[in-house]
């Protein structure tokens, strides 16, 4: 039996390290420090969430914050020209976030944690703006919150979906098309050979009606 290698697994979904910063809690006993964690977590498809943990070790907080981000995932909109449907202004604490949907070939016009965000996400051509704030934090749950408040989301989120399988139709059957045609050429040789094995039945001629006697 061959060895489980970890390093050929393909991630679905992709972790994105924002920041870790060290908190301090002030208790009867003392002080107490701690470190928390941003992770964002997104599989470049449509879903993306973001999580936050505080623990006294960093690597115990990175991991616990990025299974809180598995837990609440969900499925943003996003148009034909991988951009957002329409443009919206969104405030989370001190900051607000206006997101602005652009053309093909734009690009993403974005900074900071908010850039991070929307490549996450899907997405290709969106122009934003940050106002008030520049923490990482609040700029990220800013533009998810953005995200999450659009109306009519379900229609924009199937069509997402619809594209996610047929992409994975599309490179299933890559793999399956020259089994397909062998077995089809196959059928079709069996099929001919069958047609010349059966026997050509002999047609006996027809004698010409008597003439009636005069």
């Amino acid at each position: 039996m061959r060895p489980w290698n970890k390093d050929k697994v393909k991630k679905e979904f992709d972790e994105l390290l924002l920041e870790v910063r060290r908190v301090t809690r002030v208790t009867t006993g003392g002080r107490k420090m701690s470190f928390r964690a941003t992770v964002l977590v997104g599989n470049k498809k449509g879903k993306i969430w973001i999580g936050v943990s505080k623990w006294p070790d960093v690597s115990a907080a990175v991991s616990k914050a990025s299974r809180e981000a598995y837990k609440a995932m969900f499925i943003v909109p996003i148009t034909g020209n991988q951009t957002v449907p329409y443009p919206t202004t969104t405030k989370y604490k001190a900051c607000m976030i206006k997101l602005l949907p652009a053309t093909a070939g734009t690009g993403l016009k974005a900074w900071s944690s908010v850039r991070a965000v929307l490549e996450l996400a899907w997405f290709e051509n969106v122009l934003s703006k940050i106002m008030w704030s520049n923490n990482k934090l609040n700029n990220a749950m800013a533009s998810i919150k953005a995200l999450s408040s659009y109306k009519h989301a379900d229609h924009f989120n199937k069509r997402v979906v619809e594209k996610v399988k047929r992409e994975d139709t599309v490179e299933k059957e890559e793999g399956t098309k020259e089994v397909a045609t062998v077995v089809k050429e196959i059928q079709a040789k069996q099929v001919a050979v069958e047609e010349t094995k059966k026997p050509v039945e002999k047609k006996t001629p027809t004698k010409p009606a008597a003439k009636p006697a005069k």
